[in-house]
């Protein structure tokens, strides 16, 4: 048996089993685990929640959900297998008494995973009943579903309620962005091919876009939504890591603690925004009505249960520096929003413009080459560059050329692996690289709260945009300024 199987986890704790993070991804990321026979022999799946059921009732409720929310085609035999190794306890997680049945369900002595997936308002209530029943210690590890509070501050009372009893080596912050394929390929892009790794700084790259965009609303999550903001909800966590990943340093080695200390340099070099530059660095808007495949949708004030005079952002664009010897002059543009055109995530990386063009015949100034990395919905790396013009011409001619690398095209498996999956696993095999240091959380929270602020300071209200449109018309001109443009 391997070192890492001996440090396996041999079983897995879902809080909150009923919840919907349950029922749409942990269920079937920990299936598909199971297929690939990536789980320990025998690992036993506790799932924990308030509603009454028995096991049997339990693993039912897992097997409607599989066929609900597994892409592929699910095979019966493997499920019937699969939720075998699901039992249940009913728990109130204020009732610290209530552990107890908990504690006689586990192995005290063997590896166990305890996945939250809860509201953070109760991390602290469960971290609580697992001391009272020394299911805390050196066997256990945490991982804890975002948003790790609201600001700084809230932060650091949802990460001391659980450091209290867990040290920082148990706990997994988990961001399911750093879970995705193209996000992870930014580190073998960069540091394996000299192509990038030699050219993939101010001196050869223009600037940096970022969108991840959202073609659904609130989706009946109002009022946690209004609550938290865009800037809150994607900003904070999952941008700050795609631009973390993109502008850190190259580690030492591939080791989790090397490859957070790297991306925490970044955070902590983002030029600060206030109220001094909010104006010309941000903009922020909410989505009015407007019309989606042909269908009229309501605007942001008008959804189900909203708060007509919500100044609450839908929208966010930004335009981040970051103060460092890598990146002096190159601009980060990150956007992000509710109601655009189509869900879509991508990055893309656009070097400088030839200093001299030789082909003035087929451009007066020559495109500049263009890394796109696309994250959704069709995962895959694109690369822009000049190609001659094939056959025979008068002149020499050349126009743009698009070398593509789609995930689903090279890979002879066509399932793209689920973020959650490479992240559950990386958890129950004790790998921490693809989760969140706690210094990580706080210094973006920082950075973000500043920008917060200076919002709240300003009593601007967000500037209106249609649903079906990609953002606010000072979005635009955030990076018009710059005689750029987003690309689209």
């Amino acid at each position: 048996m391997s070192e890492s199987s001996l440090l396996s986890a041999k079983q897995i704790v879902l809080f909150g089993a009923a919840g919907d993070l349950s029922k749409r991804k942990l269920f079937a990321a920990l299936y598909q685990l199971f297929v690939a026979d990536l789980l320990v022999d025998e690992v036993k799946i506790i799932g924990v929640a308030r509603i009454e059921l028995d096991d049997v009732s339990f693993q039912a409720f897992v097997k409607d959900n599989l066929n609900n929310f597994v892409a592929d085609q699910i095979e019966a035999d493997k499920v019937e297998e699969f939720i075998q190794l699901f039992s249940y306890v009913q728990l109130d997680f204020s009732d610290q008494a209530g552990f107890k049945t908990l504690a006689k369900a586990l192995d005290a002595n063997a590896y166990t995973l305890h996945y939250l997936a809860t509201p953070p308002s109760i991390y602290g209530l469960i971290a609580d009943g697992l001391k009272a029943h020394k299911l805390n210690n050196d066997f256990a590890r945490v991982v804890m579903e975002k948003p790790i509070g609201h600001d700084l501050e809230s932060s650091k009372v949802i990460n001391d309620l659980v450091s209290r009893h867990f040290k920082e080596s148990q706990i997994y912050r988990i961001d399911h962005y750093l879970g995705k394929e193209t996000v992870l390929n930014l580190i073998s892009l960069r540091f394996a091919n000299s192509l990038f790794s030699t050219n993939w700084d101010h001196t050869c790259i223009d600037h940096v876009q970022i969108t991840v965009a959202e073609s659904v609303g609130i989706e009946g999550r109002w009022g946690f939504y209004d609550d938290t903001g865009q800037i809150r909800d994607m900003v904070q966590n999952h941008l700050l890591q795609i631009l973390s990943l993109l502008a850190m340093e190259p580690p030492t080695d591939l080791s989790s603690e090397n490859i957070r200390d790297e991306k925490l340099k970044v955070i902590k070099a983002l030029r600060k925004i206030d109220r001094t530059n909010v104006h010309e660095k941000t903009v922020r808007g909410q989505y009015t009505k407007g019309h989606m495949n042909g269908q009229p949708v309501p605007g942001y004030t008008e959804e189900e249960g909203a708060v007509t005079d919500s100044t609450t952002e839908s929208f966010v664009a930004i335009k981040a520096e970051i103060d460092n010897w890598r990146w002096a002059g190159v601009p980060f543009y990150m956007r992000t929003g509710k109601r655009m055109p189509c869900k879509h995530s991508e990055v893309v990386i656009h070097f400088k413009h030839q200093p001299h063009n030789i082909f003035d015949n087929s451009y007066s100034q020559l495109p500049a080459n263009k890394l796109t990395i696309r994250l959704q919905p069709d995962e895959g790396v694109e690369l822009t560059v000049m190609n001659k013009v094939p056959g025979i011409t008068k002149e020499l001619q050349i126009k743009e050329t698009k070398l593509d690398l789609s995930f689903s095209d090279i890979n002879d498996d066509s399932r793209v692996v689920d973020a959650y999956e490479r992240l559950i696993l990386s958890a129950i095999n004790g790998n921490a690289g693809l989760f969140i240091r706690r210094d990580e959380v706080e210094a973006s929270w920082e950075w973000i709260d500043s920008i917060k602020a200076a919002w709240d300071a300003s009593n601007e209200l967000p500037k209106g945009y249609a649903a079906g449109s990609w953002g606010p018309v000072s979005s635009i001109a955030l990076i018009a300024r710059d005689d750029r443009d987003w690309d689209e």
